[in-house]
C-alpha cells in the first residue's frame, strides 16, 4: 500500500467509522452478554471496591453493545462511555435506557485527547477495551494505554479482547489491503490490527501495567446464510495498574 493511501486512511479514520455507523445504525454488532462470563470481576460484590458503586470506562463504546448489558447486569455500576464517532455517541444517548445518573457518554479521540478532561484522574475501577485497540495505528497504541492509565485507579483493571494473529478475517484480506505488519484496511476504510500475545504483553509492560492474564481464545462464528462455521481467534487479557504507579509521563501526544 502506498504512503499516500496509508496517510489518507489515518486522516479519515474518524470519518470512516462515522460513516460505518450511518450505514449500519445499531444493527451491526450484537450485544455482548458474554462479557461478564469472560470477566466475572465486573459482577463482583461492590463492597470489594473502594467506592460504594464501581465505576467503569468503556473505551470505543460504539452504539452501546457493552454498556447496556453491563448496566442491566450490575445495577450498582456507573459507566463512562466514549467513542470518537459522534454518530455512535448519538445512538448511545438515544437509547431509552440512557440516563446520566448511571452513564455519561462523550466523544473522545483517545489517541490525542485527554480522558481526564471528562473522567477524574485515578477514578475508574475498570476499563473495557473490546475490539478497539486493533482499529488504531500501531504507532499510537502506547499513547492510548497511557491515556487510560491516567484515569484508572491504582489496582484497577483493563479487560481486553481483540483480534488475534492469523484470525480467519486476517487470512481473507487480498492484495492491496495490507497497511503494515499485521495491520489491514477493510473495504470501507476501517482498519484492523491482529495481535499476538507477545505484542500485547510488550505494549502493556512498556506502559506500566501488570499483566494478570493474557491468552488466546478460539471461537466459531456461524454463517447461517451460507451454512458454514468460521473459526475465529482472539487475544484476551486482564491488565492492572500497579498500586504504586511506575509510569510518570502519561500525557498522550497532541497531534
Amino acid at each position: 500500500m502506498s504512503d499516500f493511501k496509508r496517510e489518507k486512511l489515518e486522516r479519515e479514520a474518524k470519518k470512516n467509522w462515522d460513516m460505518f455507523y450511518k450505514r449500519n445504525s445499531t444493527h451491526f454488532f450484537k450485544d455482548r452478554h458474554w462479557i461478564t462470563r469472560e470477566f466475572p470481576e465486573l459482577l463482583q460484590n461492590v463492597s470489594q471496591i473502594d467506592a460504594r458503586n464501581p465505576v467503569l470506562l468503556e473505551v470505543g463504546c460504539g452504539v452501546g453493545n457493552t454498556v447496556y448489558p453491563l448496566l442491566e447486569e450490575n445495577p450498582n455500576m456507573f459507566i463512562y462511555a466514549c467513542d470518537f464517532s459522534p454518530r455512535a455517541i448519538e445512538f448511545v444517548k438515544a437509547n431509552s435506557e440512557y440516563t446520566e445518573t448511571r452513564c455519561v457518554a462523550f466523544v473522545c479521540d483517545i489517541t490525542s485527547e485527554n480522558l481526564t478532561d471528562t473522567v477524574g484522574h485515578d477514578s475508574v475501577d475498570f476499563v473495557t477495551l473490546i475490539f478497539v485497540l486493533s482499529s488504531i495505528t500501531p504507532e499510537k497504541m502506547s499513547s492510548v494505554l497511557k491515556n487510560i492509565y491516567n484515569v484508572l485507579k491504582p489496582g484497577g483493571c483493563i479487560f481486553f479482547r481483540d483480534y488475534g494473529l492469523y484470525d480467519h478475517a486476517m487470512l481473507r484480506f487480498g492484495y492491496g489491503h495490507k497497511i503494515a505488519e499485521n495491520f489491514y484496511a477493510r473495504q470501507d476504510g476501517t482498519r484492523a490490527y491482529y495481535f499476538s500475545e507477545e505484542k500485547l504483553a510488550k505494549l502493556a509492560s512498556d506502559t506500566g501495567y501488570d499483566i494478570k492474564e493474557i491468552r488466546s481464545v478460539q471461537r466459531e462464528t456461524v454463517n447461517r446464510k451460507e451454512d458454514i462455521c468460521v473459526p475465529r481467534l482472539f487475544v484476551q487479557a486482564k491488565l492492572s495498574k500497579p498500586c504504586i504507579a511506575t509510569y510518570t509521563d502519561l500525557s498522550p501526544p497532541q497531534t
